[in-house]
């Protein structure tokens, strides 16, 4: 057999399309910082917060004190209880992301409505025809906002419902929807510069898991053609962290032997967003009990990337053999490879569902459940924690009190990356903490985000404890500012560039003085531009 030859001009003109592919797919490379422990890079920044036993692990005479988040009494996004048309006429769960983008916020959420869609192909009539309660998921939709506080429903004239397309409901080939996951990255691909992960149900199974879809603008999407993962799913977040994505979800995970342990956190795991390894891992699980009545991680972690570190919250699944009776409550965890999540403080309640209530109906109050998701977003000098709270009025739900099912979005905020900090333990006068090694980028400069800054020094040594004598003792860096959220630490002999590609670890010392109570949140490493 032959080949046609092909000729030369052929091949230079082949040879530049795959060099221009390269030259986009390939930017230059930003410095980065790489932590050898953990196995991350990351740029431009690098954010080792009190609360990452890794990244700081090595303590004296220091503890914990964790963050109380501020709640915002009023809901930020509620049900249209006014049409009963509507497609979010039931709830607003926020299974689903705010992003900062575009100079506005930006949410994707899982409305309920009552009653089956009319208008839907006989394709997905089929997929809805299996689901027997009157409250039905989906369609995923989108809302918008200048501040994160008041929100407009835009008119996207998308998916024809029960007689109109003058709505804010999303268009997707899946009757029975959500967890409108998103991600928004540098794909050299401009049509699939937003990522979605979303929840279906007998689609094509009679179980519920994932589909997939790419978008340019974050409105208009194209899905995969099948669901990318063969299991049982329902996941909390999406995200992107050391180079890979990650959708983290519960599953009904087995125990040692086989025994039953309830829903725990699960992590899938993409190298590319369109192939995905059919194997999860456990990301959080919490301590089988027999019984019942337990806690159980519900829908997995809702986690955010901030480049060597990821943070997230998961719910704490108060089960009930009556649902009626279930609440939930955030836990805290924090993760350096987006996959494997710990709490700082075992056992630990983040936030109680009693401090973001739902409403009652009347004289009737029923348990909160809080939902995490993509909902935590740094803005500013302010950390904000998008959540909603599922009204748990029971399942299923027939006649009016299918009315009292519900669920709003809500928000509770941080001073930006103050989930908790290290500080004196009591009685004690002064302290220190070392952070794990980390090789640096060609210049950078350190930032503290504390209280008493000024009751701080920093000190760098090699990667075996072994102190630099140009930047540590009584040459050691000193915060500029007393305190804040960005404490620039200048070193007497100036800036880092000598150390430039060498593995170094930080130490930091605090001190009491007087009556003034140091605090560190995070260390920020920033690399020079």
């Amino acid at each position: 057999m032959t080949s046609a030859k092909i000729p030369a001009f052929l091949w230079f003109a082949i040879f530049l399309a795959a060099l221009a592919r390269v030259s986009q797919a390939a930017p230059p490379a930003e410095p980065s910082f790489v932590f050898p422990t953990t196995g991350v890079r990351t740029s431009p920044e690098a954010v080792l917060l009190a609360i990452d036993d890794a990244s700081l692990p090595l303590k004296r005479n220091l503890c914990f004190y964790l963050s109380k988040p501020t709640v915002r009494i009023d809901p930020v996004l509620t049900p249209n209880r006014a049409n009963p048309d509507a497609p979010d006429f039931l709830s607003t769960h926020f299974y689903g992301t705010v992003l900062f983008d575009q100079g506005k916020y930006r949410m994707w959420y899982y409305a309920c409505h009552r009653g089956q869609n009319p208008d839907w192909s006989p394709a997905l009539k089929a997929q809805a025809a299996n689901w027997k309660d009157e409250i039905i998921p989906g369609p995923l939709c989108y809302a918008e906002s200048d501040d994160g506080l008041t929100w407009r429903k835009p008119d996207l004239g998308q998916l024809l419902f029960k007689g109109s397309r003058h709505h804010n409901a999303l268009d997707l080939p899946s009757a029975l929807t959500g967890d409108a996951c998103v991600v928004k990255d540098d794909d050299p691909d401009p049509s699939r510069r937003y990522k979605l992960a979303f929840w279906t149900h007998h689609d094509p199974w009679n179980y519920p898991t994932m589909r997939i879809a790419t978008s340019p603008d974050g409105l208009v999407w194209k899905a995969a053609p099948r669901p990318p993962i063969r299991a049982f799913l329902e996941h909390a977040s999406f995200y992107r962290h050391n180079g890979l994505y990650i959708v983290n979800s519960q599953a009904f995970m087995l125990g040692e032997g086989g025994r039953d342990r309830g829903r725990q956190g699960v992590a899938w795991i993409s190298p590319d967003f369109d192939h995905w390894l059919q194997e999860p891992a456990e990301s959080f699980a919490l301590p089988a009990v027999a019984q019942l009545k337990r806690d159980e991680v519900h829908l997995g972690v809702g986690a955010a990337s901030f480049g060597n570190v990821a943070v997230g919250l998961y719910c704490i699944w108060h089960n009930d053999p009556d649902f009626g009776k279930i609440s939930g409550d955030f836990g805290l965890l924090v993760s350096n490879d987006g996959i494997a999540f710990r709490e700082p403080v075992k056992g630990h309640v983040f936030l109680k569902s009693t401090d973001s209530p739902s409403p009652a109906v009347g004289d009737r109050t029923y348990p909160t459940i809080l939902c995490q998701a993509n909902g935590i977003v740094n803005v500013g000098d302010e950390t904000r924690i998008y959540h909603s709270r599922w009204r748990n009025a029971g399942w299923p739900l027939t006649g009016d009190r299918v009315l009292d099912y519900y669920d709003e979005v809500a928000l509770a905020t941080l001073p930006r990356d103050r989930w908790g900090a290290l500080g004196l333990a009591p009685r004690q006068t002064e302290g220190s903490v070392w952070s794990a090694p980390v090789v640096l980028p060609q210049d950078c400069r350190v930032e503290l985000n504390a209280d008493g800054a000024d009751q701080m020094t920093v000190e760098i040594a090699d990667e075996r404890f072994g102190l630099l004598s140009d930047y540590a003792e009584g040459q050691s860096g000193r915060p500029v500012q007393g305190g804040g959220l960005a404490c620039e630490v200048q070193w007497p002999k100036g800036s880092l560039k000598p150390l430039a590609g060498r593995t170094v670890r930080f130490r930091i010392h605090m001190k009491s003085a007087g009556d003034k109570t140091p605090r560190l949140y995070a260390v920020y490493l920033k690399a020079a531009r």
